[in-house]
């Protein structure tokens, strides 16, 4: 662990200078400079001093924060095929998360699956071909570089009319697929 930047980092989150943190800590202003650029090494009753000033404890100090994922490919990409459409979920795991992504792909003369009203919101972009939004009572033709959102309070489903396979950007908050 990199000590002196997890010092900086926590400093800066607190919106303390060096200054204001060198004093709390009754240490020299410069002395806290080298430790955060790692020219020295703080014995342990000083750093346990410094991570008391900064309102944690040693053990939330020297949790290392997980580097989770956030670049993905379509490596990463789980494929569900059906028999009108194929979904690709372009982020792993995305129902953790409070929107899920995914790609459906509609054959000619197919439908996505209903959507049961629910609390939330969805947002689709068409990246080929042209779909029909059915939203309730409502019918609309979302074609090729245009978007939809709406709110999931309606049954709603898409359908492809066209003689051509069409792809969706649809994203769902909170996650359903």
């Amino acid at each position: 662990m990199d000590i002196g930047k997890r010092i900086k980092e926590l400093r800066v989150k607190n919106n303390l200078t060096q200054e204001e943190l060198a004093s709390r800590c009754e240490l020299s202003k410069s002395f806290l400079s080298q430790l955060e650029n790692n020219l020295t090494t703080p014995s342990l009753p000083t750093l346990m001093n410094i991570v008391e000033a900064l309102g944690i404890n040693m053990e939330t100090f020297f949790k290392e924060e997980k580097n989770e994922k956030i670049s993905f490919d379509e490596n990463d990409y789980f494929v569900s095929e059906q028999e009108d459409y194929k979904i690709n979920w372009i982020v792993p795991n995305a129902q953790k998360n409070s929107m899920e992504p995914i790609i459906i792909e509609i054959k000619p003369s197919g439908m996505s699956q209903v959507m049961e009203p629910h609390e939330g919101e969805e947002f689709g972009y068409v990246l080929s071909g042209r779909v029909v939004l059915v939203n309730g009572d409502q019918e609309l033709t979302v074609k090729k570089g245009s978007t939809f959102y709406i709110n999931g309070d309606k049954e709603h489903y898409l359908r492809n009319d066209s003689s051509h396979d069409c792809q969706v950007l649809w994203i769902t908050n909170p996650p359903l697929f």
